[in-house]
């Protein structure tokens, strides 16, 4: 039976059957010892055999995994080699975003359109609670990008957001305390994933959700809540790739010297930018990015 892995949880999974018959819609499985060592990750579309029952003491096997159209990786640091497997068969990387409690974060949200990008995903900027800030400051950073977005508010329902996830897969991503978890109770109504409260004096949320899931949404296509993340490791990601992402700043290096780093003196950047062809904050996003070691306290929240 084939069907789709919804949560990872030390070795055992929940995996949703594609054609449950007279059965439960959804199992738990373990890996089969011919898969050997191969991850497995929320999204992963496998095969199994033994007993799909569903019973409280009931395993099936996982026995054959299907080639994945996609992958989203992210490392624990910049200077971390080890990839993770955050989610497996997406096709859009929701980056969400509080434009209050907490402020916008523009780094975090520049390292997620880059992980989207190097993933081939379609990002999509999903601005919270504009009942509290409006977003025209935070939009204007991503225009030259042609990031597509959607904004919402607390009081309302995100019907705009609902559009875009219809029939697709798409993972949600961002920082504690953006809404993600109230944003996905919304969406998938009876789901009742925990929802955080922002600490007054940090200015950070508290981790609600803990793994990864994927629910099925009621209009057709899947969407993958993620735990909330303070910063996100691209150290399997090379510079070129993320430069292809700041697509605003790409003919800007036209001029700079073979080898350039883009963080020197002789870097053509500067003048590009000085001239008013790009935004002074996306080039000095791109040199964070850019710039390695990164500093100890960047690490998931």
């Amino acid at each position: 039976m084939d069907g789709r892995v919804v949560t990872v949880d030390r070795g055992r999974f929940t995996v949703r059957l594609d054609d449950p018959g007279d059965g439960v819609a959804q199992v738990g499985a373990v890996k089969a010892r011919e898969l050997g060592r191969r991850g497995l990750a929320v999204g992963d579309r496998v095969a199994l055999v033994g007993d799909t029952a569903g019973g409280p003491d009931s395993l099936a096997r996982i026995v054959r995994l299907h080639p994945r159209t996609s992958v989203l990786r992210r490392t624990a640091d910049d200077d971390d080699p080890v990839e993770r497997v955050l989610v497996a068969n997406a096709s859009q990387l929701v980056i969400v975003a509080g434009l209050a409690e907490p402020a916008p974060q523009p780094r975090l949200i520049d390292r997620c359109l880059v992980a989207a990008y190097d993933a081939g995903l379609e990002p999509l900027l999903c601005l919270t609670k504009s009942d509290l800030a409006p977003p025209e400051d935070v939009l204007a950073l991503y225009a030259a990008l042609g990031v597509a977005h959607v904004v919402t508010r607390r009081d309302e329902d995100p019907a705009a957001l609902r559009e875009r996830l219809t029939d697709r897969v798409s993972v949600l991503v961002g920082a504690s305390g953006v809404g993600k978890s109230t944003l996905v109770n919304l969406l998938v109504p009876g789901t009742e994933r925990e929802v955080g409260v922002v600490n007054a004096v940090t200015g950070r949320g508290r981790h609600t959700s803990s793994s990864a899931i994927a629910l099925e949404l009621p209009g057709g296509g899947w969407v993958i809540d993620t735990p909330g993340v303070r910063s996100f490791g691209l150290a399997h990601v090379t510079p070129d790739r993320i430069l292809s992402a700041f697509t605003d700043l790409l003919p800007g290096t036209a001029d700079c010297p073979r080898g350039c780093t883009h963080d020197e003196e002789e870097c053509a950047l500067d003048a590009y930018v000085a001239a008013g062809h790009a935004d002074p904050a996306r080039l000095t996003s791109l040199r964070r990015l850019l710039a390695v070691p990164r500093r100890p306290d960047e690490s998931e929240d």
